[in-house]
């Protein structure tokens, strides 16, 4: 099975986006560029294929410019194909389970998959599908929004690996998941 990694923003109360699903809120969401990229560029460089939700591939898809170039995109969506149209030859949707997906991917020889998106983290999670989380916490309280994690039927055990504080703020923190398989 592919191993499956989470590279995700939090705000400091555990929210990735507001209610409406902006993310005005994340430093260069304004389109400027940002200095720092936390490790972003080199964790990307690493994977074979993105799985993302529908409403995270909605957000990617607003950009002027698609943010993932060549790179396999998957969107996981329970009212695919309805709600989707492509806007790129790398990007293909599915409304099957995170468990027939990865069987998928690893036929096709993927090793090393990221997995974005809120339901669609917490899908994994609750699958026993997430190998490794990195979480950046922003220093803003947005007060409500979209929660990163919801209820996940069980308790998920990590175990930490690493943290990093910036100079901007932000705290990364890398955790192995303990899925007790």
């Amino acid at each position: 099975m592919p191993k499956c990694s989470v590279f995700i923003a939090t705000s400091l109360d555990g929210f990735i986006a507001r209610k409406n699903g902006d993310l005005d809120w994340l430093p260069g969401s304004d389109g400027a560029s940002e200095a720092q990229d936390y490790g972003y560029k080199s964790f990307f460089e690493s994977i074979d294929v993105l799985v993302l939700g529908r409403k995270t591939y909605e957000l990617a898809a607003s950009h002027p410019q698609w943010p993932y170039a060549e790179k396999p995109v998957v969107v996981l969506s329970s009212r695919y194909p309805r709600a989707f149209q492509s806007v790129s030859h790398t990007v293909e949707g599915t409304s099957l389970s995170p468990r027939e997906l990865l069987a998928v991917l690893e036929s096709r020889g993927s090793r090393n998959v990221y997995v974005d998106g809120g339901r669609t983290i917490q899908s994994f999670l609750r699958d026993r599908l997430i190998d490794e989380m990195t979480l950046t916490r922003v220093p803003v309280l947005l007060g409500e929004g979209i929660a990163l994690f919801g209820a996940i039927g069980r308790d998920v055990k990590l175990r930490h690996v690493s943290t990093t504080a910036f100079p901007s703020g932000f705290v990364q923190s890398k955790y192995e998941v303990d899925n007790g398989v």
